[in-house]
């Protein structure tokens, strides 16, 4: 099942996807799409008769948790961005507050490396503590596109940890949808794309990470117990502003796509930081 949150006139709310790529209000058979409904197990059917719906998608997941990122867990990735392919997960974590798939992105003020990363994001459904590689994937609750928005100065060039350079306002785009794990047979076999203004950046196969799905919750859960809303996103294939000759970064004025096999697109519109 195909589950997504529609920003109304009324507020906010829950909607399914049909086969056709239709939109459905839920609101008539649950409040929202949240942890609660993922502890649940989700839901099981849908009548074909619920109302249609339009507006602007929000996060997929009303009450995320935490946002744990893998960094460099493309093998092509890591060479583009001059750094060593690593030999254990890279963890680090997003902070900002997650914003919905068509949702501008704001280049930070004094920004100059405003980067994109398209990646395929994991959402827990089950509590999950010392988890092996076999049984990881039945903890997962959805699949959804994420895209890991970096600044880089802030990342590389300024010291500390890569998070500052990664929970700038509006950098966890999440969504469109919540893809239930029954559509997604093989998180392992997913292509994915990302374009700025029209122009193909990145091409990827899920299939080429380092670490597999399984293998990153099985490894997180080993050092940090998950909970249900909690989202990893899993890394990027290569083709980032960092990578191209010479770097090229967003600017405003700018539009990204980004899209994963089965799991919708995102589009956003780059746009200038003003204060507030």
């Amino acid at each position: 099942m195909k589950l997504c949150r529609i920003q109304t006139d009324e507020g906010i709310k829950p909607a399914m996807v049909d086969n056709n790529g239709n939109l459905h209000d839920l609101s008539s058979r649950i409040d929202d799409i949240e942890t609660a409904l993922l502890r649940q197990g989700g839901l099981t059917d849908a009548p074909d008769d619920l109302p249609a719906i339009k507006g602007r998608y929000a996060p997929a997941l009303a009450d995320i948790g935490r946002i744990f990122c893998i960094g460099l867990n493309y093998s092509d990735h890591a060479k583009e961005a001059g750094l060593p392919t690593p030999e254990h997960p890279i963890v680090f974590m997003k902070v900002c507050a997650p914003t919905g798939a068509n949702d501008p992105i704001i280049v930070p003020k004094g920004s100059e490396k405003t980067d994109w990363e398209v990646e395929l994001g994991v959402v827990i459904g089950q509590t999950a503590q010392h988890v092996s590689v076999d049984d990881a994937l039945s903890y997962v609750a959805g699949y959804c596109v994420m895209n890991d928005v970096s600044e880089r100065a802030f990342q590389m060039d300024m010291g500390g940890q890569w998070v500052k350079g990664k929970s700038c306002d509006s950098f966890a785009p999440v969504g469109p949808w919540l893809v239930t794990p029954d559509e997604v047979p093989d998180p392992q076999d997913l292509t994915m794309y990302l374009d700025v203004n029209g122009q193909r950046r990145q091409t990827g196969h899920t299939g080429t990470m380092i670490f597999s799905v399984a293998e990153i919750i099985a490894h997180l859960s080993r050092f940090i117990t998950l909970h249900p809303g909690d989202v990893i996103s899993t890394g990027t294939p290569p083709g980032v502003g960092l990578g191209m000759t010479p770097p090229t970064f967003l600017k405003a004025g700018d539009v990204v796509e980004a899209g994963i096999e089965g799991l919708g697109v995102q589009r956003q519109d780059v746009i200038p930081f003003t204060d507030a």
